[in-house]
């Protein structure tokens, strides 16, 4: 009865896998940050999103991590580089299975860590981002990684006007088709170590990147950067992180017409993972719990780490109830 009237559900097709991809090694490396999760290399890469695709998984996410770093991110656009590599190898392994997406920014490229080109050295107080340079950089990425087989594309960089370079870029290059998955509400969140550890990035000089990110004290704010980003052209929106803002998917929700995808970012899996390991809560429990609450909140589309998790437990049960 409970199943039978529960208003909200879960499946594996909502989810996407955010995967790691790193040049220059011969086996994954573990992220001890992230339990469970590696930074792939292109033969691990292809195994883990074929057993993603047989379990069910419909749509994964590339971050790239480079042996070579530079102020642009050059690698983030070279045809060459390690995402458009793993894109390539991807294309011809999934086929129609499976949506490939690929995070569209600069920060695990740059040798400073920021999510753009810079308009002086690193660590100056008196540096700042160059938005509109760094426009143009998106663009060639976006076209790169078109080029290179991604279905969508993901600017996460939130600088003013990105979604609207990134569209006119494709658009030239004759990629009509490819979808635009806007990091939309971005927020200046204290739940990226993880990640950062995943991509090796730092911040050059220390500093932060609240002059792009969304301070998390504002939620009219998240509103204005969903509705511009539509106007130019975004297919789809996101809210990150996902728990912590339960309030703004709603928000988003109910206010367009587009699917709506939220990101339960790494330190929202780390910290499960490290209650879990203490034995200070049940794992399964309050993984389901989180997911299903970013669905109940309106997220069509959930990016997580727990896919894997979710999708094998998911077969376990059905598996099991083919045997009753």
């Amino acid at each position: 009865m409970r199943e039978l009237v529960a208003e909200t559900h879960l499946g594996v097709g909502q989810l996407v896998a955010p995967l790691f991809v790193r040049e220059g090694i011969d086996q994954p490396q573990p992220i001890a940050s992230l339990p469970g999760v590696v930074q792939h290399t292109r033969a691990s890469l292809r195994e883990e999103v074929r057993q993603l695709a047989d379990l069910g998984v419909r749509s994964v996410i590339l971050f790239g991590v480079p042996s070579i770093k530079d102020s642009i991110g050059s690698q983030a656009f070279d045809p060459e580089g390690i995402v458009q590599q793993a894109l390539r190898d991807l294309s011809g392994i999934v086929g129609d299975r499976m949506v490939i997406m690929a995070d569209l920014c600069v920060d695990e490229y740059t040798s400073h860590g920021h999510c753009g080109v810079l308009d002086g050295p690193p660590g100056d107080p008196h540096t700042s981002v160059d938005n509109d340079a760094t426009l143009e950089i998106y663009g060639k990425i976006a076209v790169a990684q078109a080029n290179a087989g991604a279905h969508v594309v993901a600017p996460s960089g939130m600088m003013d006007g990105q979604v609207g370079a990134i569209r006119a870029a494709l658009d030239a290059a004759g990629h009509r088709n490819t979808a635009i998955l806007a990091y939309s509400a971005k927020y200046a969140s204290g739940l990226y170590g993880p990640f950062r550890d995943a991509v090796d990035c730092a911040i050059v000089g220390g500093g932060d990147r609240k002059a792009y990110q969304q301070d998390w004290r504002n939620a009219r704010e998240a509103m204005v950067e969903v509705l511009a980003d539509l106007e130019q052209g975004a297919d789809m929106v996101m809210v990150k992180p996902a728990m912590a803002y339960l309030d703004i998917i709603a928000k988003v929700k109910a206010a367009v017409d587009v699917p709506v995808a939220a990101y339960h970012v790494s330190g929202e899996y780390a910290m499960i993972k490290a209650a879990a390991a203490n034995g200070w809560i049940d794992h399964d429990a309050v993984a389901t719990e989180h997911l299903t609450a970013i669905r109940r909140a309106g997220a069509d589309i959930v990016l997580t780490y727990l896919t894997r998790w979710f999708a094998e437990a998911q077969a376990g049960r059905a598996a099991g109830g083919a045997h009753a």
